[in-house]
């Protein structure tokens, strides 16, 4: 076969041109410190790289939204310590207004201070987030939390029951905010009776009832109420039936079953935690409802605080039950932030938990992906200095090549 000047040129050419490529291509694999550098170097593994890369971007985001949900309840809990901080004032103040030494002036002293607490607690109600939504108002968060109702004149919850979430790992949501209603509307109020004014018969032409003893009554009340709607129209009617003599003896009925009997003095009948007075002392009945079990927000506790230590034509007897209800009520109310803060402070953990989890998962996906497409560099190495030599020679080669000529063997 006669191999012609053009064919010999083109050989040798298209020989350094491939080894310059090769050059080039291990040169870039340094450079870049990748093995693939395209999908055709290694179809299998690019496919697998691409799955790890969409792992890794996902642990990413996740990553966000662990800081997102971190921030958000950081910032709830704050609230909600300083919440619970002007409750714990409130609180004390109630128990300080309690001072039988105190004048309507003192009092009013009182209120002043009280009136601050709940403006402070009206406006923690209604704090936002670094968005400007509202921490507590659910999904309805361009909705204030609370407000006041002029018509009912009380304060009035304005969201829903709903609890924003923020997903941070792979099929893991946790709650980045607590509604209104779990966190304040869901305050027991004091156990009562349902009016302090007994409805009276036989002798007995006036009574008071009053709870005195909370603790007492409160084991009465939840041992002895009926929350069945179905019950009878006197399913919770205590009926105190007086019998006089030496000494004054009482029964005591519940929905006309007798329950307890004892004996009283001074026109007063002390049970349960409850003092009934009757006018005169005689044969006679005196009945009153339990009251059934209500919630209250403490806005509106506050509100009904200030109202009782503003009010001079209360009777002793009235304004102790005005504090009964703050004191009972505030500390409920105490109650229910620190269990929500509990709450919370668990979701802070866990997110913790799973940040450090995401970590350990983030490292093993880079490495597999590194194993698939990244460098050995010695390796490397030696294939770049291995084409160089080879791209060297062909030079070599080509110059020699060139140069020959049958005139060399004349």
């Amino acid at each position: 076969m006669r191999i012609s000047n053009n064919m010999m040129y083109k050989n040798n050419l298209n020989s350094i041109l491939n080894s310059q490529q090769n050059v080039n291509k291990a040169q870039e694999q340094v450079n870049t410190q990748k093995r693939v550098l395209t999908a055709a170097d290694d179809p299998s593994a690019t496919a697998r790289a691409l799955l790890y890369n969409d792992r890794i971007q996902g642990n990413e985001q996740f990553t966000k939204n662990i800081t997102m949900l971190n921030s958000r309840l950081t910032t709830e809990e704050s609230v909600l310590q300083n919440i619970k901080g002007a409750l714990e004032s409130a609180y004390t103040l109630s128990i300080q207004a309690g001072n039988g030494a105190y004048s309507d002036i003192d009092r009013e002293g009182i209120a002043e201070e009280v009136k601050a607490l709940q403006s402070t607690v009206l406006d923690l109600m209604n704090a936002k987030t670094e968005d400007g939504k509202f921490i507590f108002s659910g999904y309805q968060d361009n909705t204030p939390s609370y407000s006041y109702n002029s018509t009912s004149g009380r304060y009035e919850y304005g969201g829903d029951q709903g609890q924003h979430k923020i997903k941070v790992a792979e099929g893991v949501e946790i709650k980045s905010s607590d509604n209104g209603f779990d966190t304040f509307e869901k305050v027991n109020a004091r156990l009562n009776v349902a009016s302090n004014d007994g409805t009276v018969s036989g002798g007995i032409t006036s009574s008071k009832i009053y709870v005195t003893e909370q603790a007492d009554f409160d084991k009465f009340h939840q041992a002895n109420y009926n929350p069945d709607p179905a019950a009878a129209a006197n399913a919770n009617t205590l009926s105190f039936i007086t019998t006089t003599g030496t000494p004054n003896t009482y029964v005591v009925q519940q929905a006309g079953v007798t329950i307890d009997s004892g004996s009283f003095e001074d026109g007063k009948i002390v049970y349960k935690g409850m003092e009934v007075s009757i006018e005169p002392v005689a044969n006679g009945q005196v009945d009153v409802d339990l009251e059934a079990p209500q919630k209250e927000n403490a806005l509106n506790t506050l509100d009904d605080l200030i109202a009782g230590l503003t009010n001079p034509n209360l009777t002793q007897e009235e304004f102790d039950q005005v504090l009964a209800d703050a004191i009972v009520q505030l500390d409920n109310a105490k109650n229910q932030v620190s269990l929500v803060q509990a709450g919370l402070g668990g979701r802070l953990n866990t997110a913790k938990k799973i940040e450090q989890s995401n970590g350990d998962l983030d490292t093993s996906n880079r490495a597999a992906k590194a194993e698939l497409v990244e460098l050995d560099m010695a390796e490397a190495i030696t294939e770049l200095t291995k084409q160089e030599t080879s791209l060297q020679a062909a030079q070599a080669t080509f110059g020699r090549l060139a140069n020959l000529s049958l005139f060399d063997y004349l």
